[in-house]
């Protein structure tokens, strides 16, 4: 079998269909669906019972997290990184499509998971699992093959990709770091409450509003010139920029457009609302 070079961050259905037609020795494919705790469902469940042929489970909740850590799904070291990819059968020379139930929602957290983790073979499916039912290919809703062979992958962390909470403090005050916040306008502005128990509402000083959602249409990734647009009314487009959000999935979603933009210095907020929000620690605002 051959390999296949991936044509870039963002694939559509109908591209990673044909491809896997021609069974590439290198493509997997990586169901990485979550939802927030409130709706009941359960992505790995979601998974088992309809799923891409061949796609492995990428558990960021559960499984490929930082275990010992208070917060949800926390970024792991690259020794327990390594042993999760391996697992789904990764190689180093892998080529990666991840995808989610929603269309794109969490399928941008494992992508930037994979590069904070020094593997950038990898790519988003535009439109996600609805997409690829809409355009009529084939779903497997048989029991999982979880005998996989292991791979060699081997993480990296690739520190620069990853904020905590002192890089964003600093930043609260700095001229050339930007902090974009994923999260609803009502959260951001403390007009609704959070989610999660205990935290404050509001937002880091400096911050500036940009919700996960206006950065995607019916599932799919807006155009580059529109992406650029949504940036460039925010951010300087030489401002290093750190993506927020309630707990780190829908930052990503900010860092992944950011990518498709043209910002080569993005980073993502791990801890996200979930700690900057809890305590009263560290300074929160509600107006801009």
């Amino acid at each position: 079998m051959s390999s296949i070079q991936l044509p870039g961050a963002l694939v559509t259905a109908d591209w990673l269909s044909a491809t896997l037609v021609s069974s590439p020795s290198n493509l997997i494919v990586l169901d990485a669906s979550w939802h927030m705790p409130a709706t009941g469902r359960d992505g790995e469940e979601e998974w088992r019972n309809e799923r891409i042929p061949g796609a492995g489970f990428f558990d960021f909740d559960r499984r490929i997290c930082d275990r010992d850590s208070s917060l949800p799904h926390m970024l792991p070291d690259a020794e327990l990184f390594t042993t999760e990819l391996r697992r789904l059968g990764v190689n180093s020379d892998s080529a990666i499509v991840v995808y989610d139930s929603l269309g794109i929602v969490s399928a941008p957290r494992a992508w930037w998971m994979l590069h904070a983790m020094g593997h950038r073979h990898c790519a988003v499916l535009d439109g996600g699992l609805p997409a690829w039912k809409q355009a009529g290919h084939e779903i497997d809703s048989s029991e999982p093959d979880e005998n996989v062979r292991s791979g060699n992958f081997a993480a990296n962390r690739q520190s620069t990709l990853v904020s905590d909470w002192r890089e964003v403090l600093l930043a609260t005050t700095g001229e050339h770091v930007s902090i974009l916040d994923a999260r609803s306008a009502d959260r951001f502005y403390a007009r609704a409450p959070e989610p999660r128990p205990g935290l404050r509402g509001g937002h880091m000083p400096g911050a500036r509003n940009l919700p996960f959602d206006t950065l995607t249409n019916k599932g799919f990734m807006r155009s580059v010139p529109e992406l650029q647009q949504a940036l460039a009314e925010r951010v300087p487009q030489s401002n290093r920029i750190i993506a927020s959000c309630g707990s780190g999935v829908t930052a990503c979603v900010i860092a992944f457009a950011a990518h498709l933009a043209g910002h080569d210095d993005v980073a993502v907020y791990d801890g996200a609302w979930a700690e900057w929000g809890a305590g009263d620690s560290l300074p929160v605002v509600t107006t801009d």
